[in-house]
């Protein structure tokens, strides 16, 4: 059940977009922004709310990628693997990353602090290779940055 703040928060983008439909990438980030991730009874009270079947939310949500339809860690790295990234050293910061964090792709670590996710771009090729903490860019990766970036986030 949507809580009284997320549902606010909703209405008032509601009142932003000229059918109730278009406001459902914006709700489904209200939901995640205070809960993490967005579940399936999430994606139904959001559908009931805005009069949209939970097929074709579910369909937008997994289409966007950066709404996460399972529980993620506190902190969410997305490692881009764009060509520009693959050619400035994708495969290094990858496997840097997967020994770091002792996790694969799609995986979160035991004591839940990060989850570790591929991105197709994120737009930062002069300064390749880039990933996104949270929502936070750092680029001109190598190992060490890395270290001292995932330390940053406790």
């Amino acid at each position: 059940m949507l809580t009284v703040e997320e549902r606010q928060e909703i209405e008032t983008e509601l009142t932003r977009y000229p059918t109730r439909q278009a406001v459902c990438i914006d709700a489904m980030k209200i939901v995640q922004r205070h809960r993490g991730w967005v579940s399936d009874e999430s994606i139904r009270d959001i559908g009931e709310l805005l009069e949209m079947s939970p097929a074709d939310l579910d369909g937008v949500a997994t289409f966007y990628n950066l709404i996460f339809r399972k529980p993620v860690g506190r902190h969410v790295v997305m490692l881009c693997n764009s060509v520009s990234c693959w050619i400035m050293g994708y495969e290094r910061m990858r496997e840097h990353l997967i020994s770091r964090l002792g996790i694969q792709f799609g995986e979160t670590t035991p004591d839940n602090r990060f989850t570790l996710l591929p991105i197709v771009c994120l737009g930062a090729c002069d300064h390749a290779p880039a990933m996104l903490v949270d929502n936070e860019l750092h680029t001109d990766l190598n190992a060490d940055r890395i270290d001292r970036v995932l330390e940053a986030y406790k």
